[in-house]
């Protein structure tokens, strides 16, 4: 009688721990599921707070691009002027020994304006787009078709996403480049919005680079997060730690950022020298430098910009995501 007691007496201390550690589980699961409301095997239903904090996230993601101000502007002058800035290395002392680092991060604001309005819209949108895409597509077809789900979503949101991104691209490039003193921010600012018909001058070029390029990104992405998982760790995403996650989404956002900076460069050598010469049109700057030019002047340093930065934005992206309890992405 005495044993069966005491055995009750250490059912009830027990219970509230084995209540307590269900309780853990329980919150922990909520808070990983907490921006969907279906399971993940099947298409994506998230709420608003889920895409506000992807925009949120991108716009992050997108500080990389402010520090690295100086490499932008060299690669920029290289296109505009390259007898005065033939190489990268020569680009970057020669800004430095006529302005300091006044110099080097000249366009620096309107650089902050235009990443920041074209990564944070691109980032929700895209997640935005391929939810729907999925849901419409339903669960055995959007497997079948996930490329151009892939695809479709992230060329749709670079269009709109450049659209918000346009004014502040022209306003950087034009101040980057001048071959004096260049203008400030706010009186070239006043200057562009004076003339409506310049605000959307270089949406061409800019999509061309940008949706090409962002298609290339988003795509090489998906697949390579897919690649890593299965083939090369020989697992599924939720197998692994999140710092092993992380790692997955970094190398795969360096490899896809190869890819699209070598999609997009003839289009991006096009803006940087339309905005130089808004007279001109885009066929007469192509007759003038020739594809070959555009493909390869340039390219190293954007390389080392763009490629690396793109890995670095995947990777400020995915940490915030699962700091937010929405997980990383591709897998």
């Amino acid at each position: 009688m005495i044993t069966n007691i005491q055995a009750l007496l250490e059912e009830e201390h027990e219970e509230p721990t084995h209540s307590t550690c269900f309780s853990e589980r329980l919150k922990a699961r909520h808070r990983s599921d907490q921006f969907s409301h279906v399971s993940t095997h099947g298409p994506q239903h998230h709420d608003a707070s889920y895409y506000r904090n992807c925009m949120v996230g991108g716009i992050l993601s997108s500080s990389i691009r402010w520090v690295l101000t100086p490499l932008d502007s060299v690669k920029c002058n290289m296109q505009v002027h390259p007898q005065k800035y033939p190489n990268f290395s020569g680009g970057l002392q020669l800004i430095f020994q006529r302005e300091g680092i006044r110099g080097l991060y000249r366009g620096f604001v309107p650089t902050v304006l235009s990443y920041s309005t074209q990564t944070g819209t691109k980032y929700m949108m895209y997640e935005w787009g391929k939810d729907h895409l999925n849901d419409w597509a339903g669960e055995e077809n959007a497997k079948v078709y996930k490329s151009l789900i892939y695809i479709t979503a992230a060329g749709g949101a670079e269009a709109v996403a450049d659209v918000l991104m346009c004014p502040w691209e022209t306003l950087k490039v034009q101040i980057q480049t001048a071959k004096h003193s260049p203008p400030r921010f706010i009186s070239a600012t006043m200057a562009l919005f004076r003339q409506p018909q310049r605000l959307l001058g270089t949406l061409p070029p800019l999509w061309s680079r940008q949706i090409l390029g962002t298609m290339a990104n988003f795509l090489t992405f998906e697949h390579s997060t897919n690649f890593l998982y299965h083939e090369v760790l020989a697992g599924d995403k939720t197998d692994f730690s999140t710092s092993t996650q992380l790692a997955v989404t970094f190398c795969a956002g360096f490899v896809s950022g190869l890819v699209a900076t070598i999609v997009s460069h003839p289009a991006d050598s096009l803006i940087s020298l339309k905005a130089k010469h808004p007279d001109a049109s885009i066929r007469q700057l192509i007759h003038a430098v020739g594809w070959k030019n555009l493909a390869t002047q340039g390219l190293a340093p954007r390389i080392a910009l763009t490629g690396s930065i793109i890995g670095f934005q995947w990777f400020v992206y995915d940490t915030f995501k699962t700091t937010m309890g929405m997980g990383t992405s591709g897998g």
